[in-house]
């Protein structure tokens, strides 16, 4: 059960992509904000300071986290146009999680946030070539991403979390 809590859509699972594929990644892309909003409406500070599961992340700490995480992914996405082969730094995202911005009581902030990196993200990925997709970036710990890939990531990843809040709040009846 506690790996359906951790992962409630699945891990990713990456069997690459054609251009119907990094369409409906980026339409996920595009919906995240707004299903993040939805997510979240009308929680109080208690619910917001709920984790979603037994040592995982607060609900307030998920949304802060989707936060970072999409702005650090939109700058690598530039940074992997606009250089050969960059190699991007990695951050702490359970430290982040934990600083002030990251666990504070205002989500709103944070989900203002995520709708304007995704206006500018989306109007980016919309732009891009096929060739553009294959551009990548090195992660010193994972290798090196094609921006195709990544885009299905990061479709994945804000679905993931998204459903971190509402299947807790489907479990406490909210």
């Amino acid at each position: 059960m506690e790996t359906s809590m951790q992962y409630p859509i699945g891990q990713f699972r990456y069997e690459g992509a054609d251009a119907a594929g990094l369409e409906h990644w980026i339409d996920e892309i595009a919906a995240l904000p707004a299903k993040l909003r939805a997510a979240t409406d009308g929680l109080n500070a208690e619910q917001l300071a709920t984790p979603y599961r037994d040592g995982g992340w607060t609900v307030k700490q998920v949304v802060h986290h989707v936060a970072d995480s999409h702005m650090n992914s939109f700058i690598r996405f530039k940074l992997a146009l606009t250089e050969d082969r960059p190699t991007i730094k990695p951050y702490d995202e359970a430290a982040w999680a934990e600083l002030e911005d990251g666990s504070g009581d205002d989500i709103g902030v944070s989900l203002a946030l995520v709708e304007a990196v995704h206006i500018r993200w989306v109007r980016l990925l919309r732009s891009m070539t096929p060739d553009q997709f294959d551009r990548t970036f090195v992660h010193p710990e994972s290798g090196e991403t094609p921006l195709r890939r990544a885009v299905g990531l990061y479709a994945w990843h804000g679905n993931h979390h998204t459903a971190h809040i509402t299947s807790l709040r489907e479990r406490m009846g909210w």
